[in-house]
């Protein structure tokens, strides 16, 4: 039985990071769509991770500026917004958020509690 429910969660890790593999192919596929070159993504893909500054303040203001720059759905909203504004500064900022925040995941990195930054949503770093 607990084999069992160790191959379960494993297959279960697996499918949410295909899941996240998925949507970081769609930040990519999204970001073809607007009229950067290819460099500005990789360039900017870091970009989210300088919200960790935060965390010399203290460890609270750390998880919050981590986590909203590391919220799909602010990336979302801000790719929205910059659609409907046909504002292509605002799509690429909002597909960048969206596409490092799946990154992060696929690496096991979560949204962070306010005690400690090896303390995530997706468990102990």
């Amino acid at each position: 039985m607990v084999f069992f429910i160790f191959i379960e969660i494993h297959f279960m890790k697996n499918i949410l990071k295909l899941e996240e593999i998925g949507m970081l192919v769609l930040s990519m596929v999204l970001f073809s769509q607007l009229h950067f070159t290819w460099w500005w993504y990789l360039v900017l893909f870091l970009a989210p991770d300088l919200s960790m500054i935060g965390y010399l303040i203290n460890p609270m203001i750390g998880a919050y500026s981590y986590n909203f720059f590391h919220h799909k759905l602010v990336g979302i909203i801000i790719g929205l917004t910059g659609f409907y504004f046909h504002n292509e500064i605002y799509m690429l900022a909002g597909i960048i958020i969206f596409g490092h925040s799946s990154f992060d995941r696929i690496l096991g990195n979560g949204l962070k509690y306010t005690d400690s930054f090896k303390n995530t949503h997706l468990g102990a770093i």
